[in-house]
């Protein structure tokens, strides 16, 4: 075989390799699909965030309609998480600092919510919301104690949270952001930093039109 047939023949096995890989790593491209699917119809469909009652990191509580007439910009955690939690919450603060100072607490909230609220006290929301620069009014982090509401919210989200047999969650992570009716407009994915704050910052120069 000629030196340029071979190169070919081995890049052609190193993709067809890389396919079946990647084939068998999301279970026959059914987990990517399904994700992609998930956005899909939460883009569709805007789900209305519901009427649950959160407790945040100063020990306060209130309905999500403290944030009535204000885009809420939000991360879904657990604060034991030692993966992809950190990450999601370095890149939330890199979004908060991308955002026109006029436009943060007048215009926009920012809001990690913990699906963990048995170890996620406001004791240890305000440890963990130092940790990453929250400033705990404009940038809160809270948890919705009820078990019903908080799966109410989890379903209607698409947010998927699994837990283990030693206190961990498997859970997909992304960016939401919900609009001042309430209503979930935006899915963003939570690695790509500048598109979502570029993408916010549209939406609030032009005054609300998403």
């Amino acid at each position: 075989m000629f030196p340029k047939k071979r190169r070919a023949f081995s890049s052609l096995l190193v993709l067809v390799f890389g396919v079946v890989l990647f084939y068998i790593g999301t279970d026959g491209f059914q987990a990517f699909t399904a994700e992609t699917a998930r956005i899909n119809q939460l883009m569709d469909e805007k789900p209305q965030f519901p009427d649950v009652t959160l407790e945040d990191n100063n020990g306060r509580t209130y309905s999500f309609s403290e944030f009535k007439g204000k885009y809420v910009f939000i991360t879904f955690l657990y604060t034991s998480c030692g993966t992809v939690c950190p990450e999601l919450e370095v890149n939330m603060s890199e979004v908060y600092k991308r955002i026109p100072e006029e436009y943060i607490g007048h215009d926009i909230q920012f809001l990690s919510i913990s699906f963990d609220p048995e170890r996620d006290d406001p004791e240890t929301l305000d440890t963990y919301r130092k940790a990453f620069g929250s400033d705990g009014e404009t940038w809160r982090m809270a948890r919705i104690a009820d078990q019903q509401e908080l799966k109410s919210l989890l379903d209607r989200f698409g947010v998927i949270v699994i837990p283990d047999e030693y206190g961990n969650f498997a859970h997909n992570s992304a960016f939401y952001l919900v609009n001042p009716k309430g209503q979930l407009v935006e899915v963003m994915d939570y690695t790509l930093i500048e598109e979502a704050a570029d993408r916010v910052t549209e939406i609030l120069h032009n005054g609300g039109e998403e």
